[in-house]
C-alpha cells in the first residue's frame, strides 16, 4: 500500500502522541492533530473530545488514514473509560465509516492479556532470554488486568466488526511501554523505543491487506516476552534493544521476583495496584 499522505493523529498532546508527531513527518506524512486539550506550538491542531461525534467527523474528513492514540491510558472508573475508550472509539470508527477512511492504526495494549503469566527464561528467573517457543503468541486468550485493559479488548473487537461490516482495515497494536528510556526492570521486556514506535506505525499504515490484524508492539529487546512475528509480517523491523539499560535498572530495583504477584504476570503492577488516570 502506498504511504497515505494525510493522517489524523488523535491523542496528539499525550506522551506517545507527542513523540510520534515529532517522528512521523520524516516518513512523509502530513499530520492532522487532534486532542481534547490545546497543543502548544500547534495552532492548527483540532481541539475536540472523542464524545463529540460531529467534531470527529469533521476531523476525519479528507484524511487518508487515522492513527488512534486518544483516550485514557491508565486505570480509571468504568464510567470514565466507557465514555473515552469505548464510546469515543465507536464515535471515531463511525466518523471513519461516514467519511470513507479505509485504514486505522489503533493503540491497543499489552494489558488486554495482563493476567497472562509472563514467560521465565530457560535458565531460571534471572535468565534474560526467553526461548522462542515460550514467547507469548498473539493468539493467547485475552485476560485483561483492569477496566482499562477491558476497554482495549473492546477496541480490538470493534475494529474486527468494522472490517467485516464496512471494510475498514485496522492494525491494533498491543503497545508495551513507549518512552525515551525504560524506567523499570519490567520495561526491559516490553519497551518500545520512540524510533521503533514510528517504525511500527509506518509499517501498519503501509502494509497490504491487513484486514483486522492484532500485533504486539515493542523493540527487539533481549528480554522480550511476546512474539513479534505478526508485526514483522507488516514490514516492521525493530532496531533498538533495552539491554543497555538493564545493568543500571537491575542494580537499582533488583530482578523481577516470580513469587511477587506484581512481577508474575505480563501486566505487572496493573494486576495488583494499577496506576490511576489522574483526570
Amino acid at each position: 500500500m502506498a504511504a497515505p499522505r494525510t493522517v489524523l493523529l488523535t491523542g496528539a498532546a499525550g506522551g506517545l502522541g507527542t513523540l510520534m508527531r515529532g517522528l512521523l513527518p520524516a516518513y512523509g506524512y502530513e499530520l492532522r492533530l487532534l486532542d481534547m486539550v490545546a497543543i502548544e506550538g500547534e495552532p492548527d491542531a483540532i481541539k475536540a473530545d472523542l464524545a463529540d461525534a460531529e467534531a470527529l467527523r469533521e476531523a476525519v474528513r479528507g484524511v487518508d488514514a487515522i492513527i488512534h492514540l486518544a483516550g485514557i491510558s491508565l486505570e480509571s472508573s468504568f464510567d470514565k473509560l466507557l465514555r473515552a475508550n469505548i464510546q469515543g472509539t465507536y464515535n471515531l470508527y463511525e466518523a471513519a465509516r461516514a467519511e470513507g477512511v479505509r485504514r486505522v492504526v489503533s493503540a491497543s495494549s499489552n494489558h488486554v492479556v495482563g493476567f497472562t503469566p509472563r514467560p521465565i527464561g530457560a535458565g531460571g528467573p534471572t535468565d534474560p532470554t526467553i526461548d522462542a517457543a515460550s514467547l507469548i503468541p498473539i493468539g493467547t486468550p485475552r485476560r485483561p488486568d483492569t477496566f482499562y485493559g477491558l476497554s482495549k479488548c473492546f477496541g480490538e473487537d470493534l475494529a474486527s466488526l468494522y472490517w467485516d461490516l464496512h471494510g475498514i482495515e485496522t492494525v491494533s497494536i498491543r503497545i508495551g511501554s513507549c518512552f525515551p528510556e525504560p524506567a523499570t526492570v519490567r520495561m526491559l521486556s516490553v519497551w518500545l523505543s520512540p524510533a521503533d514506535g514510528a517504525r511500527i506505525l509506518h509499517a501498519a499504515l503501509t502494509a497490504e491487506d491487513v484486514e483486522h490484524s492484532v500485533v504486539y508492539g515493542s523493540s527487539a529487546n533481549t528480554r522480550l516476552w511476546w512474539d513479534l512475528s505478526g508485526a514483522r509480517a507488516l514490514g516492521y523491523e525493530p532496531q533498538d534493544d533495552s539491554e543497555p539499560y538493564a545493568a543500571r535498572l537491575i542494580a537499582e530495583q533488583g530482578e523481577l521476583d516470580p513469587a511477587d504477584p506484581a512481577h508474575a504476570n505480563l501486566g505487572g503492577a496493573f494486576c495488583t495496584d494499577p496506576p490511576v488516570w489522574p483526570h
